[in-house]
């Protein structure tokens, strides 16, 4: 059967009473960059999970390469989960020689990219978290995987590094694998050629960036009063942040934030809503509807 690396279709997960991923649908084509973008507890780890084949949907389909999960479809992946796996008593080399093994590679897969080769003989577990990271994906991409999959590869790491890495994510892409990689960091979408939006459980929003920020806009306040207007906007219990000196609003109308400010003197205006802000807000309605019974 063929058919792209990834589709899920009507998915759900659920554990008791708890819907983990509630209806998602999600598809990942070869050669393009998914980014899969959630709060923690949003969900995103599930349904990776559930893509990978470790978690059967409560409901709903998971379709890797047309197919059902299963070894077969495993062999074409490539995964680096958010904790790296590696073996910590190892050293790198082992460790990729061991990935090797498990794959059916031979020797010559199991060789240390250059940048790795200093390490070769060191344990991974002594080694820097940049360097484990650059290492894990050395070992998801060593027996030329299909399809990418990565659970927050950047987190903890320098800017630097997080450059290296997301290299390494767009190569893969360039060289026709399918990627998804899911992420807290905003700055990081401008990597991705398509989102997805997970909040509560849901697929709140999808699209390029642009197309996800809209035309939205955020209630921007200006005034040399900014700390007591700052605490008027907390108390008001509208989400506020402080920008500078500005303070941005975001899902809240310029006459409620007026409301909000009473007599304090503030110019109070409308202005584009960034990524994180409209991110922001979507995650603030998926809360409140699943919290309405």
């Amino acid at each position: 059967m063929t058919g792209p690396p990834a589709r899920a279709v009507a998915v759900t997960r659920a554990f008791g009473h708890f819907v983990a991923v509630d209806n998602v649908d999600l598809e990942v084509r070869p050669g393009e960059v998914v980014g899969l973008l959630g709060a923690n507890g949003a969900g995103k780890t599930t349904l990776i999970r559930l893509l990978l084949g470790l978690l059967r949907p409560s409901g709903g389909e998971i379709l890797l390469f047309g197919e059902p999960p299963s070894r077969r479809t495993r062999r074409r992946i490539g995964y680096v989960p958010q904790g790296l796996g590696l073996y910590d008593d190892l050293t790198l080399a082992e460790n990729l020689a061991f990935s090797a093994a498990v794959f059916g590679e031979g020797a010559a897969a199991a060789g240390l990219p250059g940048p790795l080769r200093p390490y070769g003989s060191t344990v991974a577990g002594s080694l820097p978290l940049g360097i484990q990271r650059t290492a894990a994906f050395a070992q998801a991409l060593a027996h030329g995987p299909d399809l990418l999959v990565l659970d927050e590869p950047t987190s903890g790491v320098d800017p630097l590094a997080r450059a290296r890495l997301w290299e390494t994510v767009a190569g893969a892409a360039a060289a026709g694998a399918g990627v998804l990689v899911t992420t807290h960091y905003m700055d990081e979408a401008g990597e991705c050629d398509r989102l997805v939006i997970m909040a509560a459980g849901r697929a709140v929003a999808r699209g390029t960036a642009a197309e996800i920020t809209g035309d939205a806009q955020v209630s921007v306040v200006d005034s040399a009063a900014w700390a007591a207007a700052f605490g008027a906007l907390e108390a008001a219990g509208l989400p506020v942040a402080l920008v500078g000196r500005t303070l941005r609003v975001p899902g809240a109308a310029p006459d409620a934030v007026r409301r909000a400010l009473g007599d304090l003197p503030a110019t109070v205006r409308s202005a584009p809503a960034t990524l994180e802000e409209r991110f922001f807000e979507l995650a603030l309605s998926a809360d409140a509807t699943q919290a309405q019974p």
